[in-house]
Parts: structure tokens; sequence; C-alpha cells
């Protein structure tokens, strides 16, 4: 990249803008049957990341089947050639930018369970989200972008030997790409961080909902600070008609229902207020929850965490059983829920599929919990 004239500083390609330590830049897909999904319907995440700074790239595959929890990790040392984009026998290829990708987990050792050749290709131009940036304490913890964009999968997906045809007309999902800071690697000294007047207020409120709806696609962001007070939100709705500019649907709002003794949402209402305009409603109802954070490194296990040093390659299999995962590990656990949606727009119904991503880690007044234990009543 360093003889095409893209360079944004006074620095070779692969070096940020940043020396901060939590440089990132990564992708994520999904990857599910769609409208003809059930509870044991397989959900396939998949994401890749390399940290600058810290020299590392990792990344993850993790299958939610039935009761079955199935990751493959891998991490290595981050070489001078940023177009190198895998991890041991994950490899994601740029086949036609903002449009097709081809992300492949080779057969392995270390991970017999799960293997796949697939390709996305989008059904929406990518989509800017909002900024996302946060302080605290006047240090700067989030600064990131994200594209986003819905599509549909082709290829072979292979489960326990079982071989799994992937088939566009029934497999969808969306992939995004982000990049910034955010905290990664190993945990920092907390210094006055670990205070208990900060520590009281820390939380994670978090929806991130990414719906298709046939014609057009639906993107949602809501973070809320322990007061509810945003942090960040989007509402746009794109079209799979690109002569069609982006639409904001308006502020949203959220109704969570919680599992009792949980924060796990079994249904979810959100509500979009336009100006001068009826306002649109989304009935959200999960169907298949996958604990994003369990095995993957989003810091539940400390051992493994995104942009971490483990040396200079390792390669691992994980297998839980759903049931068996800890409650603590799920209490903390952005999950992704695998939904189904229907739209209420002046009086038209659609029927759609997507992602709907939710955390509610910590105090949060919205819901009643004043800290990290508690749960529904």
């Amino acid at each position: 990249m360093d003889d095409y004239p893209v360079h944004q500083i006074a620095e070779v390609i692969r070096h940020v803008g940043t020396s901060d330590r939590n440089f990132y830049d990564r992708y994520y897909f999904n990857a599910h049957p769609g409208a003809e999904a059930t509870a044991d319907s397989p959900f396939l995440i998949v994401g890749l990341g390399q940290y600058p700074n810290l020299g590392v790239v990792d990344g993850f595959a993790v299958l939610r089947r039935g009761e079955d929890h199935i990751v493959f990790r891998a991490s290595k040392a981050l070489g001078d050639d940023r177009m190198d984009v895998s991890a041991g026998p994950l490899r994601i290829e740029v086949l036609e930018g903002l449009h097709r990708l081809r992300v492949v987990l080779e057969p392995n050792p270390e991970q017999p369970g799960l293997s796949f050749d697939l390709t996305f290709t989008a059904d929406v131009p990518a989509s800017l989200e909002a900024r996302h940036f946060h302080r605290q304490l006047e240090r700067v913890t989030f600064d990131t972008q994200r594209f986003v964009q819905t599509g549909h999968w082709r290829g072979e997906l292979v489960v326990d030997d079982e071989a799994i045809a992937v088939t566009p007309g029934v497999w969808h999902g969306n992939r995004d790409r982000s990049w910034g800071v955010r905290p990664v690697g190993e945990a920092e000294p907390p210094g006055r961080r670990a205070d208990a007047a900060v520590t009281a207020q820390q939380n994670f409120f978090w929806i991130y909902s990414i719906m298709q709806f046939g014609g057009f696609s639906v993107i949602v962001i809501v973070q809320e600070d322990a007061h509810g007070r945003r942090i960040v939100e989007d509402a746009t709705r794109v079209w799979a008609d690109r002569n069609r500019e982006p639409e904001w649907l308006g502020r949203p709002e959220h109704e969570l229902t919680f599992r009792p003794g949980t924060r796990e949402v079994t249904a979810a209402r959100l509500t979009f207020h336009r100006p001068g305009r009826e306002a649109l409603t989304v009935e959200c109802e999960p169907v298949v929850p996958h604990y994003l954070g369990v095995g993957t490194g989003y810091g539940l296990e400390q051992d493994w965490r995104h942009g971490m040093w483990q040396g200079e390659l390792i390669v691992q299999g994980l297998r839980h059983k759903v049931p068996e995962i800890e409650d603590w590990m799920k209490l903390m656990c952005p999950v992704d829920n695998l939904s189904r949606f229907t739209l209420t727009e002046e009086g038209q119904k659609y029927s759609g599929t997507g992602l709907f991503e939710v955390a509610v880690i910590g105090p949060c007044e919205s819901y009643g919990f004043t800290g990290y234990g508690d749960t529904a009543g």
C-alpha cells in the first residue's frame, strides 16, 4: 500500500497516527440461516484484529448450535505486511472491496469440530456509523469508527464432520469493520479507576442491532451510562437501491424484557421518534442467544484478551455446553441474539431477521439494576 498515494500522516502505512497502545483494526462477521432459523440452528461469528502498537494479530471463530459452544482462536506476532489478514488456519480475503469477502477456517487439529470456506456478498452499501467517543478521568478510552453492511453467504460449513451447505437464498448475516482506540491487550494498572467512587458508576449498557428486511436494512446503536445518558446512538435505514440515500429514523428508545434471575433479554421493543412523523416501532424476538465473549477474547478470560501477546503463533480450540457456562460469565457477556424482527411503519408491517446484540452490565437506572450482581425480579 505504500506504493499508492493513500498516506494520512508522515509515516509508512503500517505505522498508525497515534502511539496509544489501544489502537486496533478489526473485522467482524456473522452467518445464520435467516428466516429458517430455529433454536437449534447454527449461528457462526468470526472476528480478526490487528493491534499495531502491541505487535499482535489474533482471530476467532465461535459457533453456537443447540447446546454446543465451539471456539477456535489463534494469535500470532504481527509482521510488516498489513495485507496478511490471517491468524494460523483462519484467514480473510477481500475479493471486492466493500462488497465481497471470503472467510476461511482450514481444518485443523486444535479445533477438529469446526471449519468453513464462506463468501460474503453485500446486499446494501456499506454504512458509516456514528463515531464512538468516550473519556474516563480525562483519558480517551474509546475513539472508534465503524462501517457495517448486510448480505448473504455462500460456501460450506463443517461441524463435527457434518458438512452444511451454505446457500445465498437461505444464509444471511452482517459484517463490520472497525478501527481506532478501545481497551485491548493485557490489563493496565487501574490507578484511580479502581477507586470505589469511580467503579460504582462504571457500566456497559449497549444495544447494537443490524436488521435485514429485504429491500432495506436497519442499523441501531445505543450506549448509555448508568443514569441513561447517551454516549453514542444511531438509527439508520440503508436501502438496497443504491440511488436512495440512507435515512435517519429518529431517536431510538428501548424497552427490554429480561428472563427472571438473569439479565438475558427475552423480548425487546424499539421505538424511533421522528420529528413531525408517526413513531416507527420494531418488535424483537430473540431466537438463538450467542455468548460472544466466552472464549473469544472480549475480556472474560484474563489469559486470552484481544491483542494480548501469546507468542509467535498459538492456535487453540475450546468447547463448552451452553447450560454449563458459569452464570457470572453470562452476566458479564455481550449476547449476540439471532433474532426475528417486525417493523411497523405507518400501518405497514415488515418481517426481517438479523442481529440483536445487547449487554446490560453494571448499574442501570433505566431497569432498576444498582450494581453488577443484580438480576431481573
